[in-house]
């Protein structure tokens, strides 16, 4: 591979410097944004809980124990980071079934703020997005160059790139995947068979950017665009496209896409598509299994920009930042264009 996947391009020159990072769970702060409302009732029990230095899967996994359910029976949007404080829901299906006291729920490092019914349980990225609250400690920069960095960061945007953690301990996911696509390695479950196969896709994803960006052209519309919302959300194909595309692109209110690879046509054309074959046919065996595997083509929005920005210096010194991101994005792929982080975490 000619590139590494761990260090991809930066839009803004780089991290001013160095900042501590996630040295306690209360300086990396997630909620999940549901983006709507329960219906009040319904055979799923909708849990709202804070859960401090505790993966989602073993709270999930608590949950089901807590109150003698099978596991499959409970179920969440997505993964959330371990070492933080996290708010997200979880959904345990219990039809007929009174909803428990929170205290029957509640354990070390997972608490409940509510429960309520719904009619339907909750899925895998059906949440509309997350809400961030970072602080980092003892930043090598003053506040004046955070802040008009982190201007440039909110005006500009910053590449939508897959960070590091999706490519598994010291990146060698994508190697993994090679093994698995040459018969040299079989996973032992579908959970990781689904990651390497993501990180292969991420991988190809990443490439498309970092080309683009080399070529200058990361943020500049070609012929043969696909378009996306910001959300991450409905694509806009070629014969769906009005053609005042390129203009609500100049507008911030679409943006441009690359490919998520599988099988069967790209979605893009012309000049964009011509790009992103010349970059797919770096990686003949990466494509191979993907195509394999029984993945199809999709899309993803290219620009990643902060929703509801603050940044404020803390008395120590410290930053304090807090903003939303679309489901699927990541918050470190906007503090890598600030800050080189160092997960330093305290000794309990």
């Amino acid at each position: 591979m000619n590139r590494d996947s761990l260090a991809p391009p930066f839009r803004h020159g780089g991290p001013l410097g160095r900042a501590h990072f996630k040295v306690q769970p209360e300086d990396f702060v997630v909620e999940e944004l549901l983006g709507f409302e329960p219906s009040g009732e319904g055979e799923h029990c909708l849990v709202w809980v804070e859960k401090r230095d505790l993966d989602s899967n073993t709270a999930g996994a608590r949950l089901a124990d807590a109150l003698g359910l099978r596991r499959r029976l409970v179920s969440h949007c997505g993964l959330k980071d371990r070492h933080a404080v996290t708010r997200q829901w979880f959904s345990l299906h219990m039809p007929g079934q009174a909803s428990p006291e929170p205290a029957a729920l509640e354990s070390e490092g997972l608490r409940v703020l509510r429960i309520t019914r719904n009619t339907r349980k909750l899925r895998c990225g059906i949440h509309f997005g997350n809400r961030f609250t970072i602080r980092l400690r003892e930043p090598s920069f003053d506040f004046a160059s955070a802040l008009q960095r982190w201007q440039q960061i909110v005006s500009e945007g910053v590449p939508n790139l897959f960070g590091e953690q999706r490519f598994g301990h010291e990146g060698r996911n994508v190697e993994k995947a090679l093994a698995m696509f040459r018969g040299e390695f079989t996973p032992g479950d579908r959970l990781l068979r689904g990651l390497l196969l993501s990180s292969v896709r991420s991988h190809l994803f990443n490439a498309v950017i970092a080309e683009r960006m080399e070529r200058g052209i990361w943020d500049q519309p070609l012929a043969g665009e696909v378009y996306g919302f910001p959300d991450n959300g409905t694509l806009l194909l070629i014969n769906n496209q009005r053609g005042d595309e390129a203009q609500r692109f100049a507008e911030g209110n679409v943006e441009l896409t690359a490919p998520l690879w599988g099988s069967g046509e790209l979605h893009s054309a012309d000049a964009v598509r011509a790009l992103e074959m010349e970059v797919a046919s770096r990686f003949p065996e990466l494509t191979a299994g993907l195509e394999a595997a029984g993945l199809r083509q999709e899309r993803r929005v290219m620009r990643l920009r902060p929703i509801h920005p603050a940044l404020i210096a803390l008395p120590a010194g410290d930053l304090q930042l807090a903003f939303d991101l679309p489901r699927g994005t990541y918050a470190t792929t906007v503090l890598r264009e600030l800050a080189e982080l160092e997960e330093t975490r305290e000794t309990p």
